[in-house]
């Protein structure tokens, strides 16, 4: 950014004393002196919690530097793509930070898919090591074969817990809750075993640049094909150096802030937000294993005086809604953070009433790793808006036409800042379709649909694609039709959101039978069977037909606008 005025950029008037307007994206060479750093600085502090269990900066210094050791020894070399899918438990962070310390770039895995999603995935990334709970080694066991993935590395939910929690929570979780189905995995070596394995290996710190590829986040597509964003070391540098900056106004550089982690590390807000960011000020992170779990999380949340929380709105408001939330100290609480979905006016109004601190909404895709925009956590915070562009970012306003819109007019919200992805991997068509070039330079075209009002504060009003919200989880329409036209008795189907209070939108799908004596049933354990829950349609209709353009396109936008109708 250059000629940086009030009159150029009409936000930066709103930026809270302190805050700079532009950051350093190459204040580090790569995440791994960033990392290095923090553990240093932080080492006696303690980085994360879970399930009771406490570890400090030190002990995630000294594991993750042994899970690297190991993968350097199986052979992988810098760049080599490594899957790692579990939720969030302390053996998340080791991992990843080892992963990063090797030079390898994370592909960070839902564990909630099916088999058919851990596929696409596998192979698109060209991943040759997985770190997987053994939760999941069922669905790996299904479609390995198929994959590229050479080294196999399984862990058990309790293995970070120390003697004797660990054996107890294992042999709980497998043998009491069942929750460990039977898999045959002949190659596959224990988590533990590969940290004792790397602690007597050696270790080599790779040369790794801004420019390298750290992650691959995936994210859906309108064409249905799941794509993989590429974040180098400098996209993630950036967005946390952004948020540091953003944060020090309430926070002041002291350490000892508590930040609560019920959104999965494994999804890109959680990741840069809570695990990268805390390496700046040395913040506990609160690993939420299971945030639907109510009860369980309202029991942690209780241990803590906690200072940060970051959420989406149904967080909050199922938080809100609880019998047990007025047990919870929120005396200390400085940050609400609120992304992945829009933030309802009534939840915001409540939670600060509730806590004393009213959730600053914030905007960001995987694409942009993630954040491009949030309300200031002091000063103006306009609740319905996602606020004003971070330090060293800017947002405008396209037109169909690719013009740049004015004040107060709607269009494609795009982005411009050194968080922006270089594009989607071995994707250079649909890379050159969201992205716009002009004499200002290269923007990224959100998909979203917004207008920048006169004091620089954006706000999404719809959006240009089909993608449905769920939780703050993108769910796309075409992948639904066409894991559902596989599904046998179905001859047509189209798929669109709807609004629903406790997500924002759901998933419905409008069905044609081939054969009369298809049920709801059927779809629905078809669903079950290769959909992630969040994606399994939540309102299914059978009709005699689907609207469809004069060349038989099916009309979605008609089957929304009847949706719309009905609700009036």
């Amino acid at each position: 950014m250059s000629n940086l005025t009030s009159e150029t950029y009409p936000w930066l008037k709103y930026y809270p004393q302190g805050v700079p307007y532009e950051i350093n994206p190459d204040a580090y060479p790569s995440l791994i002196e960033m990392l290095e750093e923090g553990f240093t600085k932080f080492a006696d502090q303690p980085a994360y919690s879970n399930m009771g269990k406490e570890i400090t900066f030190a002990e995630v210094d000294k594991l993750s530097r042994d899970f690297a050791a190991y993968l350097q020894g199986l052979g992988l070399q810098k760049g080599d793509r490594i899957a790692i899918q579990m939720p969030n438990l302390l053996q998340y962070p080791v991992a990843m930070f080892g992963a990063l310390r090797a030079g390898l770039t994370v592909v960070n895995t839902n564990p909630l898919y099916t088999p058919r999603e851990m596929l696409h995935q596998f192979k698109d990334s060209g991943a040759r090591a997985i770190v997987i709970l053994a939760n999941f080694g069922s669905h790996l066991e299904k479609v390995l074969p198929e994959t590229g993935i050479e080294h196999v590395i399984v862990t058990q939910i309790g293995d970070l817990l120390g003697f004797p929690k660990k054996l107890v929570v294992n042999a709980v979780v497998k043998y009491v809750k069942k929750m460990v189905p039977a898999y045959n995995l002949p190659t596959a070596v224990a988590f533990n075993d590969a940290l004792a394995k790397g602690a007597s290996g050696t270790y080599t710190r790779p040369q790794v640049s801004g420019q390298d590829m750290a992650f691959i986040q995936y994210t859906g597509g309108t064409t249905g094909v799941s794509k993989g964003a590429m974040l180098t070391h400098r996209n993630l540098i950036a967005n946390v150096e952004a948020n540091n900056e953003w944060s020090k106004p309430v926070l002041k550089d002291q350490p000892g802030h508590i930040m609560v982690a019920a959104l999965p590390l494994y999804h890109v807000y959680a990741l840069t937000v809570n695990a990268l960011s805390a390496l700046k000020f040395g913040g506990l992170n609160l690993l939420i294993t299971n945030p639907r779990d109510m009860n369980a999380f309202i029991n942690d949340l209780k241990k803590y005086q906690v200072t940060m929380f970051t959420g989406v709105n149904t967080l909050y408001n199922g938080l809100l809604n609880h019998p047990r939330f007025g047990e919870i100290d929120f005396s200390k609480l400085k940050v609400t953070s609120a992304g992945g979905m829009a933030l309802q006016k009534v939840v915001a109004e409540r939670w600060r009433q509730a806590t004393g601190c009213l959730p600053a909404e914030g905007y960001g895709l995987s694409e942009t790793s993630p954040v491009l925009s949030s309300n200031p956590l002091l000063g103006e915070n306009r609740v319905g808006t996602i606020g004003v562009p971070w330090p060293s970012t800017q947002m405008r306003i396209l037109r169909e036409d690719g013009t740049w819109a004015d004040i107060g007019e709607s269009g494609e919200i795009c982005a411009q800042g050194p968080q922006v992805m270089p594009g989607y991997y071995n994707r250079s068509k649909e890379t050159a379709a969201v992205m716009h070039e002009d004499e200002s330079g290269r923007w990224f075209k959100t998909g979203d649909i917004g207008i920048q009002d006169a004091d620089g504060f954006f706000k999404i009003v719809d959006r240009k694609k089909d993608m449905i919200l769920v939780s703050g989880f993108n769910v796309y329409p075409n992948e639904i039709e066409d894991v559902m036209a596989q599904c046998p008795g179905v001859l047509e189907v189209a798929c669109v959101g709807v609004p629903d209070e406790k997500t924002t939108e759901a998933v419905k799908v409008f069905v044609v039978k081939k054969d009369p004596e298809l049920s709801l049933e059927t779809i629905k354990s078809y669903c079950r069977e290769n959909l992630t829950a969040y994606k399994c349609p939540k309102h299914i209709e059978f009709r005699d037909e689907l609207p469809k353009t004069n060349v038989g396109k099916i009309l979605r936008r008609a089957l929304r606008d009847e949706e719309v109708a009905k609700m009036k």
